[in-house]
């Protein structure tokens, strides 16, 4: 007789063995004809234009992240909001000192400017319009 260890190894070795079956016979009678368009590298549909290997300004990244961490912090919203009641003034205070750092956290990135998608560029000044500020400063200096 099995124990209950000995069923749930059973039901993993034959799921094993079914997924090894199945990728093999799928493999046996699958047709293996190549062709330039399934070689091809599919992007959504699109034609592929130059080097897959772009570098991808690091924005994209840092407003995806910023998504991902306020999208799990409101999904936590979500139970406090049904269950809030039964834990009476503390489980409301609770919450809002957790919305309260949610608007801090989401302030600062706003200050920050992460949420800017184009930040204005920084142009350095010149030479020639420090010089010709300072003469002209220097010109109604001394005309006071």
């Amino acid at each position: 007789m099995l124990t209950e260890f000995g069923k749930i190894f059973v039901f993993i070795l034959l799921a094993i063995i079914f997924v090894i079956i199945a990728i093999l016979f799928a493999k046996l009678i699958r047709p293996n004809r190549k062709t330039f368009e399934k070689l091809k590298i599919y992007e959504c549909g699109e034609d592929s234009k130059g080097s897959p290997w772009v570098r991808f300004n690091i924005r994209f990244y840092v407003v995806a992240l910023i998504f991902l961490i306020f999208d799990v912090e409101v999904v936590l919203l979500f139970p406090w909001a049904l269950s809030y009641k039964e834990y009476g003034i503390y489980g409301f205070l609770a919450g809002l000192i957790f919305l309260l750092i949610l608007g801090l956290g989401m302030a600062y990135e706003w200050r920050k400017g992460d949420l800017e998608w184009a930040r204005p560029k920084i142009v350095p000044p010149k030479l020639k319009k420090l010089a010709d500020n300072n003469k002209e400063t220097n010109i109604q200096l001394e005309s006071n």
